[in-house]
Formats: structure tokens, sequence, C-alpha cells
């Protein structure tokens, strides 16, 4: 059974630092998450402010009002801001210190880490509480180097790349998943960041706040144990940054740690610059998917894509615009849902659909 989970987003729900609450709201296979607190959107159902469908997630003012208003304290409060500067200020601190006061245990996926916070301590070991740093990451003498073992692999191995952070590379991943899981196919999933890991992924490493020389290991390894584990069908890797990106090396460590067969991009047509520097141009899509190309030695076969600030008639039109210029199936997944992805993995993979009969 899942356990339930309150989700702190204040101002940022729907937004890209909001990334992790948002993640949770739409797919949790750990949480049963039971409100968002954000005070900027209280009384609003989550799941229609985020995707236009109610779901019943309730957003509360504060802490205090989600309280009042649930039938029962929630087992976990999971903050779920991500921004840029990951560390707390002085109100967010107390926000957490009253959840432990509570009696809720915390999941904190920040760079920050609680438990190197000796005040955060002292308070979880008063009120009998937890604290779980997600991005944490094991001693170096438990991390791994590349082994090569990858290069071996004969699974069909997608990872979704994206031409920026937050553009919404591990929802599409999710929502394949879940797509060819229904076509009868035995899915992996292997998360790279901190909100796949809450929802609740198996497999997987936060990459980002790994030593650079164990990046790709440790993506091979996770790949590895899940191939290993599962012995699936295929294995859908989520991506980070962006390979273009200049502030991150997530992507070229993903690329070369799983080693994919076939990479489907995801791209905001209406961000004009990236997301946390707003004085860095976008890459077009075209120079990414070229750059995707060169680097992995693996062809793009579909793209995704992020539709904020754009309407249904863009969405469409754009869908037909790329479509035309790039020959490749483009859909919106969190319109369309995943069929397309589907059918084109089935043509680039046809062992897949004999894995049906």
């Amino acid at each position: 059974m899942k356990t339930k989970a309150i989700v702190y987003c204040e101002k940022e729900f729907g937004k890209m630092d909001g990334k992790t609450a948002n993640g949770l709201v739409r797919h949790s296979e750990k949480y049963e998450i039971v409100g968002v607190i954000d005070s900027t959107k209280a009384g609003m159902d989550a799941g229609e402010y985020l995707d236009g469908v109610k779901n019943g997630i309730l957003i509360f003012r504060d802490l205090d009002d989600a309280i009042e208003r649930l039938k029962e304290i929630p087992n976990y409060f999971i903050y779920g801001v991500a921004p840029l500067e990951a560390f707390l200020k002085k109100e967010q601190r107390k926000i957490l210190l009253d959840a432990m006061e509570k009696g809720m245990n915390i999941v904190n996926g920040l760079h920050e880490f609680f438990t190197d916070d000796k005040e955060f301590t002292q308070k979880a070991e008063k009120c009998g509480v937890k604290i779980y740093d997600i991005r944490k990451p094991p001693a170096k003498k438990e991390l791994r180097l590349f082994s090569g073992r990858i290069l071996k692999v004969n699974t069909p191995i997608v990872v979704v790349l994206g031409t920026d952070s937050a553009v919404g590379k591990r929802t599409t991943a999710i929502v394949l998943m879940e797509a060819l899981r229904k076509e009868g196919l035995n899915v992996a999933f292997v998360a790279t960041g901190q909100t796949g890991l809450i929802q609740g992924a198996k497999y997987g490493v936060a990459v980002d706040a790994i030593v650079e020389e164990f990046m790709t290991g440790e993506i091979e390894n996770a790949v590895m144990e899940a191939r290993d584990t599962e012995h699936p069908d295929i294995i859908i890797v989520e991506g980070q940054g962006a390979l273009s990106h200049p502030a991150y090396l997530s992507s070229c460590a993903i690329v070369r740690g799983a080693k994919p067969k076939a990479i489907i991009v995801q791209h905001p047509p209406k961000r004009k610059n990236l997301g946390d520097f707003p004085y860095i141009p976008m890459p077009t899509l075209k120079s990414e998917i070229e750059m995707i190309e060169i680097f992995s030695r693996a062809k793009v076969i579909a793209i995704t894509l992020n539709h904020e600030d754009m309407t249904d008639k863009e969405i469409k039109e754009t869908i037909t615009e790329y479509e035309k210029m790039f020959r490749l199936p483009t859909t919106d997944v969190l319109k369309y849902g995943g069929e397309k992805l589907v059918k084109k993995l089935f043509a680039v993979f046809p062992e897949l659909s004999g894995e049906r009969d």
C-alpha cells in the first residue's frame, strides 16, 4: 500500500522550480499524495490546475490548513521545490521543523542534505521521525566506475533527452512506460533525478549529485541492475538537463552510461531562453538533434512537446510542422498519450511486437 504524503511547493506549483511536486501529482508509485502546499493556489484541485483534469488532490494555504482539513496527518512531508539555489531560507526551515513536530517524516530532494544539519537531526530524533536525503550519494568507496558491461546488452535501451532542464523528459518517459506496459511488455524504468526516485522508481541514481568520475559508471550500473533483475523487453531511461546546456553534465553521463539504442527528444517550442538562465538563448531543436546523434551514435526516433504557453491549435500546428521538417513522429504525451511513440518503437525494434504474441 502507498503511504500518505503532502508536498510542499510554496509559490512554485505548476512552474519550472515546482517540477518535483508537479511530477508527484501526476504519478507516484510509492506515495499517495493527499495535498500540495502553495498559498498562491489554495483551494484549487492540483490536477485541474496542472493538466486541466481533476484528481482530488487539494492545494492548501499552509501546513496548518492542510492538517485541519485532512482526516489524518500524512506520514511524509515532501519538499517539492527544486530551485537552482538549493539552500533553505529561514521560513522554509521553520516549516520543516513544524512538520517534524507534527510527526511527519521528511523527504528531501535538494542538494542541501538535511541529515548533515544538526538542528534537523536533533529535531527528528526528538520527534521520532526520519529524514530521507534522496540526492545524498553513497560513500565514494561504494561508487562504481564505467565497466563496459553495457556494451554487451542487446535489450532495447531508449533515453528521453531534451533541449533544456525541466521540459518534461521524466513525464514523457513515464507516460511511454505506461503505454508500453498496456501493450503487454515488461518495461524497466531508470530514474536519473530526485523526482523519479521520490516517485518510487526501483532503479536509478540522482546523477547530478555524483562525483563526475563516477557518473557514467553509476548510470551503467543502474541500467544493468534493471536488466539483470527484471529481464525486461525494453528499458526506458530518464534524461537530465540537455546535452548542449552549459551548466549541466548529466546528459553526457546518461548517454555514455546507458548507451541508448534510440533517443526521444523533448522540446518546449515557446521557450525563448534556458529556464534557469534567462540570458542564454534556447538551442534550436535541429541543432540539439544533430548534437545528440553525433555524440551518442544513436538515432533520434521521435520528438515530444512541452506545451507551456501553447494553445491546442498551436500544439497541433507544431506537430504537423515538426513531422514535415524532421520526418519524425511528434506528439505531446500529456495531450495525446504515448501511442505514437509506441508505434515508432515497434517499427524500430520489431522484436518488441513479437514479444506480445
